[in-house]
């Protein structure tokens, strides 16, 4: 795509200051230029004036685009590079991967969040197996609570809900990232706006404010999630662009 001079030099101002370009810029640039200043200053904003560092910045970014609500390679390789340059360990980022996986485990969450109250309004108990005390002991002592829902699902199915806490476990255990860190960015995957689980965005900012984040840093991991809505254009504006030659 042919570009003006004036265009090819905010391009170039661009790479220069964060080091990559995306193909969909160029025809935002082309052909919304104002629009494309003002997204990419809203979007430079936090980064600028926000408290979290570099390295967990990037750490979310690559959480959120490897999550399975979302799975963005192309960015998810930017912020990889990103990352690495920022500071990241590979076995930080893989376990940020392994932090991404258990996204998946809020459809049990989710799941058993409903059954409990749909069973109790329909009058319904649910199996009862075990008192799964010794399992949500476990839980609590990694995440300082113990759900309901986990508690019922404990009850139903011992062995699974045994088996997923030793999961569980064996990441704590291992772990290579702050506690913190871990919780802001599980925080970002639940506000991910692919995902917007909003049970699990208050439990985990609540386990945030708990494990001494600020408001600020929490505020951030929200902006930083919502960056996703740019991920509208990718296709989108290569698209049109591509069909209005044709």
């Amino acid at each position: 795509m042919q570009l003006t001079d004036e265009q090819q030099a905010f391009k170039d101002a661009y790479i220069e200051a964060r080091g990559y370009w995306v193909d969909f810029n160029d025809g935002l640039l082309k052909h919304s230029p104002e629009w494309l200043q003002a997204y990419l200053k809203y979007a430079e904003t936090p980064a600028r004036d926000g408290p979290l560092s570099a390295k967990l910045r990037e750490m979310i970014y690559v959480a959120i685009d490897a999550s399975t609500t979302h799975m963005f390679t192309e960015g998810m390789e930017i912020h990889i590079k990103l990352a690495f340059k920022a500071g990241c360990t590979v076995g930080e980022l893989i376990e940020v991967m392994q932090i991404a996986t258990m996204q998946g485990f809020d459809s049990v969450s989710a799941g058993m969040t409903i059954l409990v109250e749909e069973a109790s309004a329909a009058g319904i108990t649910l199996p009862k197996h075990s008192n799964g005390e010794s399992i949500l002991d476990r839980y609590e002592l990694m995440f300082g609570d113990r759900p309901v829902w986990l508690q019922a699902l404990a009850r139903a199915v011992p062995k699974y809900t045994e088996i997923l806490v030793d999961l569980l476990t064996t990441a704590d255990q291992h772990s290579n990232l702050p506690d913190k860190d871990k919780i802001l960015i599980r925080l970002a995957l639940a506000a991910s706006p692919t995902h917007l689980n909003r049970e699990a965005m208050r439990t985990e900012t609540r386990r945030a404010l708990s494990a001494g984040a600020t408001s600020e840093e929490i505020i951030e991991v929200f902006q930083l999630a919502a960056h996703l809505g740019i991920h509208a254009c990718v296709d989108g504006v290569p698209a049109i662009t591509a069909t209005a030659t044709e």
